[in-house]
């Protein structure tokens, strides 16, 4: 090979990886102004700044949640962001995971008032810490409930909608508790589990009618729920997870929906959960050459890392079994 061919090749090279990342960046989003967006949770955290970004962009949004107070003050957050007059902004006090029946009556209903839903974002969700044996089996039964039962019953109600239509957005929002198992996570990460799995099956059944699935992994974020969070949270468990710091909720909530609205399947925000990601794909669904040449290379190097990892956190519960053991002698 020649010193020309070389040059060449090397430029074409060079040329093709950028122009791989530019598909990447720029590829076209859909675009929600004028259609119909429900938003679960979306009195306050990320479903309140999900919602958010909805109504910037121009979406009839409808929010749902349980507490009336905390749903009339998102509703004021809302109107500060309406760019059109004609937008219908509303909320609805649901418990979700009530019963099916509930949810698909009162999704009807609201289908009735604004139209169809064309973007469905789950956010509703709660977190309860402890050790497995430690958590009560009422706990354990409440996270599956609210975090499962209560993203399966709206997405289980608008899917064969959407999938008639040939169009619609599915957001389930899990956390990055739905990659990997952590020390104090053991009901709740169960139940986070769950979400990737119905995230993933719900993509492989619908995307050749036109629905896409995004499954969101956001990391630690300042919100209420996580103030709570806190409350029942192990030793171990602080530090295990609270070297990543707190992610901002209108961070995290803007980049749900712009993930979404690219057909992402993964919503991700930060550099640890990006190579969360990587290091936890799995049989995840195609999502561009670009992010799948960056699996393909990195994932054996990760790997590495992970076991790195792991070591740590080992290293840190036998640390916190040393010091509890000394304290109760």
């Amino acid at each position: 090979m020649n010193h020309t061919t070389e040059i060449v090749l090397t430029l074409a090279g060079i040329a093709l990886v950028h122009g791989l990342i530019f598909f990447f960046l720029t590829r076209k989003s859909r675009l929600i102004k004028g259609k119909h967006v429900v938003v679960t949770g979306g009195s306050s955290g990320i479903g309140l700044w999900a919602a958010v970004e909805c109504v910037r962009l121009g979406a009839h949004v409808t929010v749902i949640a349980r507490n009336v107070p905390l749903l009339e003050k998102a509703l004021e957050e809302l109107e500060k962001w309406r760019v059109r007059d004609t937008q219908k902004l509303q909320f609805r006090s649901l418990n979700l995971s009530k019963s099916y029946e509930t949810v698909a009556k009162t999704l009807d209903e609201l289908e009735g008032d604004v139209g169809p839903i064309y973007m469905l974002v789950n956010c509703a969700g709660m977190a309860i810490c402890g050790t497995v044996e430690d958590t009560a089996i009422a706990d354990a039964h409440r996270l599956m409930d609210v975090n499962y039962f209560g993203t399966y019953y709206p997405t289980r109600h608008v899917l064969p909608k959407m999938k008639a239509a040939g169009d619609g957005i599915i957001v389930i929002t899990a956390s990055q508790a739905a990659l990997m198992g952590v020390y104090g996570y053991g009901a709740y990460a169960a139940s986070k589990f769950a979400l990737r799995g119905l995230a993933e099956t719900i993509a492989m059944e619908a995307r050749h009618r036109g629905v896409t699935v995004t499954l969101a992994l956001p990391a630690d974020t300042d919100t209420p729920g996580f103030e709570n969070e806190n409350r029942s949270k192990p030793e171990e468990t602080k530090i295990i997870s609270g070297s990543g710091g707190l992610a901002k909720p209108e961070d995290v909530g803007r980049r749900i929906v712009q993930d979404a609205l690219k057909g992402s399947f993964f919503s991700i925000l930060g550099l640890e959960s990006w190579i969360l990601s990587i290091l936890c794909v799995g049989m995840a669904p195609w999502k561009g050459p670009l992010l799948c040449f960056a699996q393909f290379y990195l994932l054996g190097p990760l790997r590495l890392i992970g076991l790195v990892l792991q070591w740590n956190f080992q290293r840190i519960i036998k640390g916190c079994a040393k010091r509890k053991a000394q304290q109760s002698q």
